[in-house]
């Protein structure tokens, strides 16, 4: 079996980490934040850290058309049980989209999911772009 390539998301989170410096963000790569739901692990790409506020931070590439968009639900899940199950240790988490190939995009950070994963709300699923802007200007 050929192992996955995951350059495009070592890609990603070397493209967000500049915006962390420059908002004053401390930053840990493939940090494991608790357990996925039925899953083992949950390990997210980017833990952010400024003011002692710990923030999770989960990325997604998609530079063509697959299976990326069908685990977005999954991953705002794992990560609305993550907050939950934190202690009070994390108050919200970042799903960050990045890549041409995304059909569902627009629904996703628009909110659209929203009224069906309940409880979720403290999950901000955004673009890559807009990401960025929010922690180069400390705003996470």
């Amino acid at each position: 079996m050929t192992p996955r390539d995951t350059r495009t998301g070592d890609v990603l989170e070397r493209t967000i980490i500049p915006a962390l410096q420059l908002g004053g963000y401390e930053y840990e790569r493939q940090k494991v934040i608790g357990n996925r739901l039925g899953a083992g692990k949950h390990k997210v790409d980017l833990l952010a850290t400024k003011n002692r506020e710990k923030i999770p931070v989960s990325l997604k590439w998609q530079q063509v058309s697959g299976t990326a968009e069908q685990k977005v639900p999954y991953e705002i899940i794992c990560l609305a049980h993550s907050i939950a199950e934190s202690g009070g240790r994390f108050k919200k988490a970042y799903l960050v989209l990045g890549g041409p190939g995304w059909k569902l995009r627009d629904f996703y950070v628009s909110g659209g999911l929203q009224k069906y994963l309940v409880g979720c709300d403290s999950v901000k699923v955004v673009t890559l772009e807009d990401f960025i802007a929010k922690a180069n200007s400390a705003s996470l």
